[in-house]
């Protein structure tokens, strides 16, 4: 009988934590962006057909739609977190709480088809303080924004490659991590060149004092884990093991 209470209270015990992870996820609004990401990964798609031999077309939309499957996406998402986020629970309260989801409604925002076709030409200047500003940018060290940011624009950037690998192996030599590892730097690097601006329209509802708590958050132990988790779970979700 002992051997079965530890038994249960061991399944009790694995069973919250995976749900502390699973309720982090949809509450920190990763379940939406996934859907973002399917509709530009099918403007992605649509934008090689005129471009490309119909058969390399055909193998680009295969490739990709079996690489960015939403369920295995989530799976792989959620197995990153799990192994580098052993608490979610801090990270958890912050996303539950009201100004979480203030923040999570604005990062879902800037990423739907409207704000994204609302804004193709550039994103509207943003007026702040220099208090604001100065947050902002603590903000901006803070938080993995622009490797982010790079991870997915590295991956539909990849898409004509991926295919043409597939078709030719070895064609890209073996030096593609290389490239790769290159293009990403540069990425991010072209992309924190506007990350404060970037950051100042995203949270532009977001008051003085509630961006001053969203930084003490993100600049916390929990929080440095909690961000860290984020990127290596993105970077699991776009790529396949």
């Amino acid at each position: 009988m002992r051997a079965f209470i530890a038994s249960l209270l061991c399944c009790w015990s694995f069973f919250a934590w995976a749900d502390s992870h699973d309720e982090l996820f949809r509450s920190a609004g990763w379940t939406q962006q996934t859907q973002h990401f399917q509709g530009v990964l099918q403007q992605a798609q649509q934008s090689y057909k005129n471009t490309l031999p119909s058969a390399m077309y055909q193998a680009l939309v295969n490739n990709s739609n079996q690489r960015f499957a939403p369920a295995a996406m989530q799976q792989r998402a959620l197995s990153a977190l799990r192994k580098s986020l052993p608490d979610a629970e801090p990270a958890l309260t912050f996303y539950q709480s009201p100004l979480g989801q203030k923040i999570v409604a604005a990062e879902v925002d800037a990423t739907s088809a409207a704000a994204l076709k609302r804004n193709s030409q550039g994103l509207p200047a943003q007026t702040a303080s220099a208090t604001r500003q100065l947050q902002i940018r603590h903000l901006a060290q803070a938080i993995p924004a622009s490797q982010a940011a790079a991870e997915v624009g590295l991956a539909l950037t990849s898409l004509a490659a991926d295919s043409l690998s597939q078709m030719l192996p070895g064609l890209l030599g073996g030096s593609s991590q290389e490239l790769i590892g290159t293009q990403r730097n540069r990425m991010a690097q072209q992309m924190d060149q506007n990350i404060d601006s970037t950051l100042l329209y995203i949270y532009r509802n977001l008051s003085d004092a509630e961006l001053e708590e969203y930084v003490s958050f993100a600049e916390s132990p929990a929080g440095k884990q909690y961000y860290q988790a984020a990127l290596v779970m993105l970077n699991a979700a776009l790529n396949q093991p």
